[in-house]
């Protein structure tokens, strides 16, 4: 009998340390899609309008910071010129939707320029390394986002106005751009998308090129890989998630300005994946959300809310190094069960 016991246990799975994490990100990211549904209940039947498009505001640079966290979190590259791709998503976006219409057509455009742009720029950047990598990154986007402000047909400084409402053909049902709900569900949908197809690379053997790459950049040509073509496929994949988020914004806001293009922009989304932890990437769907909120509250009580978020910063770089997702997927690890090897 207790032979037979012993034939009958079955061993626990055995789950490397990336798969084991990205499943406890799932659960996360699961959990936020639950809160943003119930949201978005809450807010149709109390007909709010405001924290409706608030949130769905945050959702949309919280797409922002998920391309920041793709490229620091597991590549180890520090990007300061995501704002370059997500700007130039919101103004592609803006310009088709007041030449043709529509939603799918916009967002193929943002998609086919946020490829070309960001292969480009990821041949120039990949040249160099370390802060010198970051350097580039926030030269090309302070180019382009200074050409976008002095291009009359693009608005100059005055930005994009007048994008026109758009309805959003689901197939099973039509969203109007300016529905807050509807619109809210719509941004809900395509983030987590790009969630989980960043998810899903990062999930396969490509994804532990980028690991080693973060490791021991040296090494990695030894087994057999090109660190400069994976580099470029991540750098390329930020780019695209940064666009189409982007191509977003046009429809939440009716109107598109050269400030997305700034540092500032950039500069937010990686305090957005610091506070919720870097390389987590659902980290990044949460600190989109706490960062756009605080800005909120704290900006009707105070003009100093950049005081605040910069403390905020600070302390969770020093008490928090794993940000505050840092502190609830080790839990999550623990329930999913499995060896890490």
């Amino acid at each position: 009998m207790h032979d037979g016991a012993v034939a009958q246990a079955k061993p626990r799975p055995v789950i490397d340390r990336l798969g084991l994490s990205m499943r406890a990100s799932h659960v996360l990211v699961a959990l936020f899609i639950v809160g943003g549904m119930i949201f978005a209940a809450i807010g149709t039947v109390m007909g709010d309008t405001f924290f409706l498009r608030l949130a769905t505001e945050a959702l949309i640079f919280a797409g922002l910071a998920l391309s920041v966290d793709i490229l620091l979190g597991y590549t180890g590259l520090l990007s300061l010129g995501q704002a370059l791709y997500f700007g130039l998503g919101a103004y592609v976006s803006a310009v088709v939707l007041k030449q043709v219409p529509s939603f799918w057509a916009a967002m193929a455009a943002v998609l086919l320029v946020s490829l070309v742009t960001g292969f480009a720029a990821g041949l120039i950047a990949n040249r160099v390394r370390g802060v010198y990598f970051a350097l580039v990154t926030f030269g090309l986007a302070q180019v382009v986002a200074k050409a976008i402000y002095n291009t009359r047909a693009l608005g100059a400084s005055d930005g994009l106005i007048g994008v026109p409402i758009v309805p959003i053909d689901l197939g099973v049902a039509t969203v109007m751009s300016n529905a807050p709900a509807g619109f809210f569900l719509v941004t809900l949908g395509v983030i987590v998308v790009l969630y989980a197809i960043s998810a899903y690379l990062l999930d396969t053997p490509f994804g532990r090129v980028l690991v080693a790459l973060k490791a021991n950049e040296r090494r990695v040509p030894f087994l057999g890989y090109s660190t400069r073509n994976a580099r470029l496929a991540s750098f390329v994949i930020a780019a695209i998630v940064a666009g189409l988020s982007g191509a977003l914004y046009p429809m939440l806001r009716g109107f598109v300005s050269p400030e997305l293009l700034f540092f500032s922009t950039s500069g937010n989304a990686v305090i957005t994946v610091v506070i919720g932890g870097v390389g987590t990437l659902a980290g990044a769907l949460y600190g989109g959300v706490i960062l756009t909120v605080l800005k909120s509250v704290v900006g009707s009580i105070t003009q100093h809310h950049l005081v605040v978020i910069g403390l905020l910063f600070m302390a969770t770089v020093i008490f928090l190094p794993k940000g505050l997702l840092g502190l609830v997927r080790p839990r999550i690890e623990r329930l999913l069960g499995g060896r890490a090897r």
